[in-house]
């Protein structure tokens, strides 16, 4: 419990992740009521960027970019890096912390050949994200099942409203991307 006073964040990636993955039973498509007071910025100039998380209570962002070699392939063993955006700090670009890395928002890779690698966020192990190279684009993307629709994901959010530090009030996670099966844009909501 130490780690939580230390790193509030990491609190809150955790929550994240429950309410994420263990609740997307009840996931519906996206209405526009009970919005974030927050403007969140959206990433840009990032050229390999795969997804990005953002939550309440602070604009800064977690960046998930595809890793590569020099020559351009995939780095197999680590083939997504995943670090900050802190808006709230000038833009600076930051490394996760271990605690950050190792419990909540790093990503545990598995390559399945055929240039896939499934992802697990280190937080909640049980949901998958995979990770492939489109045959439209020629380009890796991530994609993630709810609802029985897939979606090449973009962003993912968490909305928090009130509650404590220990116990906060989720109001609900937001993924964000493009329906692959008619490629439109996507939102499926899962309300807590």
């Amino acid at each position: 419990m130490k780690v939580f006073k230390r790193y509030p964040s990491l609190f809150y990636i955790a929550a994240f992740m429950l309410m994420l993955f263990g609740i997307s039973a009840s996931a519906q498509t996206t209405d526009n009521n009970d919005p974030s007071p927050l403007k969140f910025p959206t990433p840009k100039g990032i050229a390999n960027q795969l997804f990005y998380v953002q939550r309440d209570p602070n604009i800064n962002t977690i960046i998930c970019e595809l890793n590569t070699n020099e020559d351009g392939t995939v780095d197999k063993k680590k083939p997504v890096n995943v670090y900050w955006i802190r808006y709230d700090e000038g833009n600076e670009k930051k490394d996760l912390s271990y605690i950050q890395r190792k419990f909540a928002y790093g990503i545990e890779t598995k390559d399945l050949g055929n240039d896939q690698y499934e992802l697990r966020f280190v937080s909640y192990k049980k949901f998958p994200l995979y990770l492939s190279k489109s045959a439209e684009d020629n380009k890796y993307h991530v994609y993630v099942t709810v609802n029985k629709k897939k979606i090449q994901l973009d962003r993912i959010f968490l909305r928090i409203e009130g509650g404590s530090f220990w116990i906060p009030n989720v109001k609900y996670v937001e993924l964000r991307g493009i329906n692959t099966a008619n490629k439109t844009a996507i939102s499926e909501r899962i309300k807590v």
